[in-house]
């Protein structure tokens, strides 16, 4: 994969116009980003990839490939990651839109081409009610999607409760769907019911947010699995106790604990980060302390999965 740090612009520009290449347009294009994302992680840095300097603030840690859809082709980006803290280029990219596309597009093909409702509706419900037969699902997350939906001539608000687990062969897979009137603890029993009957099995980590109706339905439905607090929840959770102006140190302290590179550390750090707050502001050191064993869960696992 061409990287942003190893790339001759002068030389591959010369190179693509001087010759028929089919793709030219596609992977200049490439070229052009693969350029800016380098230059942005390597000020990020404060160091040029490789580059030995007494500014430098951080390093490279490897790439992670991205699909970007364009007029001109679909481009495999190598977007650069960081050893400390993360990068994603908000300015290119937005999370998970290009599956929201893909389902738009499903909807839209589907519209155009007279598929009817009554046929859509059975693959729908097949697919909701397929035996789940790719297990063991040792992971597995669980939120709900509050949605718009039009009913009886007027718009009320519904939950689309969902859980997404790793089957067998380290993929990640939708696992069920249900649409209730509330987000409450019978809602998400009989949501989990549901999966377990299906064949739902070997769940070792459910990761979810602290809602309690939907905690209460894990425990009663999978005996022996491990819950882990969302950690994306709780930082929204954390945000709403922290004064505003000492959020961003804070939010950067929490999320150091994640980016420990084993159990130990991860202990170690979240001591420190408690003992940092204790005396600022010790209402947010109180909740953190409450909040550890349910945010270190995942330490119980080897870091390899």
């Amino acid at each position: 994969m061409t990287t942003a740090h190893d790339i001759d612009l002068p030389t591959v520009l010369a190179e693509r116009l001087t010759t028929c290449h089919p793709d030219v347009l596609r992977e200049l294009l490439a070229t052009f980003i693969h350029t800016l994302l380098g230059g942005e992680a390597d000020a990020l840095c404060g160091a040029g990839y490789g580059q030995r300097s007494t500014d430098r603030t951080n390093q490279r840690n490897g790439y992670r490939h991205r699909q970007f859809d364009t007029r001109a082709g679909s481009l495999d980006l190598a977007i650069p990651k960081l050893r400390h803290g993360s990068y994603f280029p908000d300015w290119l990219l937005e999370r998970r839109k290009r599956a929201e596309r893909a389902l738009t597009t499903v909807v839209a093909t589907c519209y155009l081409l007279g598929v009817s409702t009554r046929r859509m509706d059975k693959l729908v419900e097949a697919f909701r009610t397929r035996p789940l037969d790719a297990g063991p699902y040792t992971f597995v997350a669980a939120d709900a999607l509050v949605l718009n939906v039009r009913e009886g001539g007027r718009v009320v608000n519904v939950h689309a409760l969902i859980a997404v687990g790793v089957n067998a062969e380290g993929y990640r897979e939708i696992l069920g769907i249900d649409v209730t009137t509330a987000e409450d603890g019978a809602g998400w029993l009989t949501f989990w019911r549901s999966l377990t009957a299906r064949g739902l099995t070997g769940i070792k980590l459910v990761t979810s947010d602290a809602h309690a109706g939907l905690v209460a339905a894990i425990g009663a439905t999978l005996p022996g699995a491990t819950w882990q607090r969302c950690r994306t929840h709780y930082t929204t959770n954390l945000m709403a106790l922290t004064p505003k102006a000492s959020w961003p140190w804070v939010r950067t302290l929490l999320h150091s604990v994640f980016d420990q590179p084993d159990a130990q550390s991860v202990g170690a750090q979240y001591d420190r980060i408690i003992d940092a707050l204790v005396h600022k502001l010790p209402r947010v050191a109180e909740h953190l302390e409450a909040a550890r064993e349910d945010l270190l869960a995942f330490t119980a696992f080897p870091k390899q999965i």
